[in-house]
């Protein structure tokens, strides 16, 4: 990776600022998930047999720039000291004399974790005087957040104007997996994107043209290209003001020589929800009173067997509603091959929640923590987060 990482420093005793993804789902004022958690732990056991003091910072949830006892990062730390074994120190600030006096009573090896960064409005609008306080507290900045990436916030940006920036362990991982499989891919490479939109793919898709050989569509995505394929599509999600650049990838795979490929057959029905009354249909005969909600039996075996031929894999975007057990089989069948490649990524957000649900994601290379920064890195987007770290 051509970015400078943690094992570029000589951290001991130093205030190592660290920006993590602890944006974890809670209920009960328990975590519910700890995957994020999990995939920073690299990083913070490093940094603390190192001897650094540790201080992590990290958003969670929407607070709206102000303080909502509903996302205190209270159970995070809870769940981050029994993973690590050892005192976590929670603030209930991120700036101003509480958190200076905290980490001034750091010795090396010590975690101390701040308030939730969104409890400021200065976070997300990257404000320059929030972003120095949130400096002051270092003497090293490590962003380790790829799923906060693709935004330009304080503690993903700003703070890098003050201090030496470099990657932690999560933020490598992510950028060499997604770097190798547009950079340098052992082929033939196939790329599945499905979804409910194709609006937040078409960066994705027209930079696929340039790296893959096969193309996968599935999904809500799909209905849009069908619908540009002069297919009836009947109730279903459709975005019309992208059915022309829809055409214009059809196109483009054709100059580029990637093989593209869509449903042959689907799962439809009037409604979505689990009673739904389902019917199998060729791509040419959809009810027009009903919705395209899943791909066929015939066009997932076709897709499993083009994805097990592949030496790498990436996937964005489930198959179908996989919510419901109805419309799910297509997402089963992609994630199953997918889970057999040597190489493999899945983007994160809906992607992620797929492998898991269906049981593979122990088996994939690896199942990215960031949904929309996935998305961005992969259609060849800067992302600001990145940006700032500096180069070797």
């Amino acid at each position: 990776m051509p970015k400078k990482t943690i094992r570029d420093l000589d951290v001991r005793s130093k205030r190592v600022l660290v920006r993590v993804d602890f944006n974890v789902p809670l209920k009960d004022g328990a975590v519910m998930d700890d995957t994020r958690i999990e995939a920073a732990l690299p990083t913070i056991e490093y940094l603390i047999n190192g001897g650094a003091k540790v201080i992590l910072m990290s958003h969670l949830g929407r607070p709206k720039g102000k303080p909502d006892p509903a996302f205190k990062m209270d159970p995070v730390a809870r769940r981050l000291e029994e993973l690590l074994g050892r005192r976590v120190r929670k603030i209930d600030s991120c700036v101003g004399p509480e958190a200076q006096e905290a980490v001034g009573e750091m010795a090396e090896g010590d975690v101390l974790l701040l308030e939730n960064t969104r409890f400021y409005p200065g976070e997300t609008s990257n404000d320059p005087e929030f972003a120095r306080e949130l400096a002051e507290l270092g003497d090293i900045f490590v962003n380790d957040a790829f799923g906060a990436a693709h935004r330009a916030h304080a503690s993903t940006y700003g703070v890098a104007e003050h201090l030496p920036t470099v990657a932690g362990f999560l933020m490598e991982k992510e950028i060499s997996i997604m770097d190798k499989i547009l950079k340098e891919p052992d082929r033939p490479l196939t790329a599945v994107v499905g979804g409910a939109k194709i609006a937040d793919k078409m960066s994705v898709l027209l930079n696929f043209m340039n790296h893959v050989d096969n193309l996968l569509i599935g999904g809500g995505v799909a209905n849009t290209f069908l619908q540009a394929m002069e297919h009836e599509v009947g109730k279903s999600l459709v975005e019309e003001e992208k059915v022309k650049p829809a055409l214009d990838i059809v196109e483009s795979s054709r100059t580029n020589g990637v093989k593209l490929f869509l449903p042959e057959d689907v799962v439809v029905a009037e409604e979505i929800s689990p009673e739904a009354k389902t019917e199998v249909v060729a791509v040419d005969a959809v009810p027009e009173n009903m919705m395209i909600l899943d791909i066929g039996p015939k066009t997932a075996q076709k897709y499993s067997e083009i994805i097990r031929e592949s030496r790498s894999a990436v996937w964005v975007g489930p198959m179908g509603v996989f919510e419901h057990d109805a419309f799910a089989g297509g997402t089963k069948a992609v994630a199953d091959a997918v889970a057999d490649v040597p190489y493999s990524f899945v983007g994160g957000g809906d992607s992620a929640a797929a492998a898991e649900k269906m049981g593979v994601a122990d088996r994939i290379t690896h199942v990215s923590t960031g949904g929309g920064a996935s998305l961005k890195y992969l259609g060849g987007e800067e992302l600001p987060g990145i940006s700032v770290i500096m180069e070797k």
